[in-house]
């Protein structure tokens, strides 16, 4: 027989046993499991938060969006009834004037041709922003806001070669307006939203991200530095804003890859303020100009002017009584900085000479003969013109 005291033992033993597996049950079952069902819940509520954050930006903005008809007055004067033995007929007179109106001296018809694009308000006195190409050759613009009131607005200015415009209207009533960002800071991958008429669709919203930043030789405008984006834009985007997740208008919708999807360029709201700015107060944009034509600096220009790195512009031409010329700037010259600021193509030196202060004196690091030099001359006002420097062909802009 087992003595007591080794079956006191093996029970002993045996209650532990179970004990162990109770708790080794109970933290499977029920402590486990609460941690596994929780972790698939955290990924609705961060599409939650995402799908939030689209609906607030698209309420905070779309009020400030507006649609816009430029309207165009075609004249014409009635055309004389030919002379003739049947020109004083009133059977042919009545003819004529049902068609043209009764004949009254010195009087002209007008036919209104409606357009269509886009627009943001962008001041509270009215001010809206849009493409040069929605109100180029606009006698007369009619804005409907996204509460269905209309107003007639005015093209306060125009500038042909950032294809911008700004519009101004008299509002009886508080209006949304819209902030500008700081396009400076984007980063490819971010979201980017883009709302606007397309069609005629009123305030339309579309989602994509920032393809990428810096885009030139587009061929849409004679300074370009365009955000692209694949956000869908279609024609009646124009003018309407890019707008990241804050609410902030990143850029101004201006045109598409028609033969692509998902393509299109927004001029960003960097340089958006730059334009405006002197649109509101001048009506017109002045801009410096340093006097030369410029060509693109590839490998092969780089290796034969003794470069390591195909970064700057080649002077294609000086012009004549220009301050390049009075500066002794001459044609294969390279420009490798401006101003301190490295130039890596010609397209930025467009930019550059074209931001900087009339009248100013600036330093160019120019190579010549395979050695660096300095350079200073004195920023002159740009010439009229639309394409001052290298002309490019268009491209689909929309409407």
């Amino acid at each position: 027989m087992v003595p007591r005291s080794i079956r006191i033992a093996l029970a002993a033993c045996a209650l532990f046993a179970f004990l162990g597996a109770g708790f080794w049950i109970h933290a499977l079952f029920f402590t486990r499991s609460p941690l596994t069902a929780s972790s698939p819940v955290q990924a609705p509520n961060a599409a939650e938060a995402l799908q939030s954050a689209f609906v607030s930006v698209a309420e905070h903005v779309r009020p400030a969006v507006v649609h816009i008809s430029p309207v165009q007055v075609a004249k014409r004067r009635r055309p004389p009834i030919a002379p003739g033995p049947f020109a004083d007929d009133p059977l042919l007179k009545d003819f004529f004037d049902q068609f043209f109106g009764p004949r009254v001296p010195g009087r002209r018809e007008e036919f209104h041709t409606p357009g269509l694009g886009s627009g943001v308000i962008f001041d509270k006195r009215g001010y809206v922003l849009t493409n040069n190409h929605v109100v180029r050759g606009a006698d007369g613009v009619l804005l409907r806001l996204a509460s269905k009131r209309e107003y007639s607005g005015r093209i306060i200015g125009a500038d042909v070669t950032t294809d911008l415009a700004v519009i101004q209207f008299e509002p009886d009533a508080p209006v949304a307006v819209a902030t500008l960002g700081n396009s400076d800071t984007l980063r490819v991958g971010e979201w980017a939203i883009a709302i606007g008429n397309p069609f005629g669709l009123d305030n339309t919203v579309t989602v994509g991200v920032v393809s990428a930043t810096g885009r030139a030789d587009v061929g849409i405008a004679t300074y370009e530095n365009f955000i692209q984006t694949d956000a869908s834009i279609n024609p009646g985007n124009s003018g309407g804003p890019l707008v990241n997740l804050r609410g902030e208008v990143i850029g101004i919708n201006t045109a598409i890859v028609a033969s692509g999807q998902g393509i299109g360029f927004a001029i960003p709201a960097n340089m958006v303020k730059r334009i405006t700015g002197q649109l509101m107060d001048r009506g017109k944009v002045t801009r410096g100009w340093i006097g030369i034509a410029m060509e693109p600096l590839t490998t092969e220009l780089a290796q034969s002017f003794g470069l390591r790195e195909a970064r700057g512009a080649v002077v294609a031409r000086v012009y004549p009584g220009g301050p390049a010329a009075a500066a002794g700037l001459e044609k294969n010259d390279v420009v490798v900085t401006f101003e301190g600021v490295p130039v890596e193509d010609y397209r930025q030196l467009q930019r550059l000479s074209s931001d900087a202060e009339v009248g100013k004196t600036v330093k160019l690091e120019i190579v010549r003969n395979r050695e660096r030099r300095t350079i200073e001359l004195r920023v002159a006002e740009a010439p009229d013109r639309t394409s001052p420097d290298r002309p490019t062909p268009p491209r689909d802009q929309l409407r």
